[in-house]
C-alpha cells in the first residue's frame, strides 16, 4: 500500500485548534449621554472578559470597529462602487470583531455566552474561520 502524504490543510487542522470569529452586532448608540467613567467601565468589562479567555488559552484576538460607519465596496465584473454606510438609520452595525479558538461549536457558545456585549443588548454572530493556507 503506498504512503499518500496528508494535504497542508489536514496537518494543519490536526496541530491546531479550529478558531471562531464572533461579529459584534449593536444598534447605533448616542454615547454622547454616558459619563466618561460609564464608557471606561463597559471598556474594562470587555477587557477583563478578553483576559479571562485569553487566561484560558483561548484568545486569538479582537477590535472594536470605529462608528464612521465605514465603507461598502460593491462589484461584479468591471463594475465596482464605494458608498458610504451603513447609515445612522440602519437598526443595527457591526461594532467590532473577537477571534477565539475552541474544540468545537459548542465551546465556542460557552466562551462567548460570558461577552458583556450580550449584558449590554447586543447581538453576537458566532462562526468557525475556515482555514485557507
Amino acid at each position: 500500500m503506498a504512503y499518500k502524504q496528508p494535504l497542508k490543510t489536514e496537518l494543519k487542522r490536526e496541530k491546531f485548534m479550529p478558531q471562531y470569529m464572533l461579529i459584534l452586532h449593536e444598534e447605533p448608540m448616542d454615547y454622547s449621554q454616558m459619563s466618561p467613567e460609564d464608557i471606561e467601565a463597559v471598556i474594562r468589562e470587555y477587557i477583563e472578559w478578553s483576559q479571562a479567555v485569553e487566561a484560558k488559552g483561548k484568545y486569538v484576538g479582537g477590535q472594536k470597529l470605529k462608528d464612521d460607519g465605514g465603507r461598502q465596496l460593491n462589484g461584479f465584473g468591471s463594475e465596482f462602487r464605494v458608498t458610504d454606510g451603513p447609515y445612522a438609520e440602519a437598526k443595527e452595525i457591526i461594532g467590532g470583531f473577537f477571534t477565539i479558538s475552541a474544540t468545537d461549536y459548542n465551546e465556542a457558545v460557552e466562551l462567548a455566552a460570558d461577552c458583556p456585549h450580550l449584558k449590554f443588548g447586543g447581538r453576537i454572530e458566532l462562526h468557525e474561520i475556515q482555514p485557507t493556507d
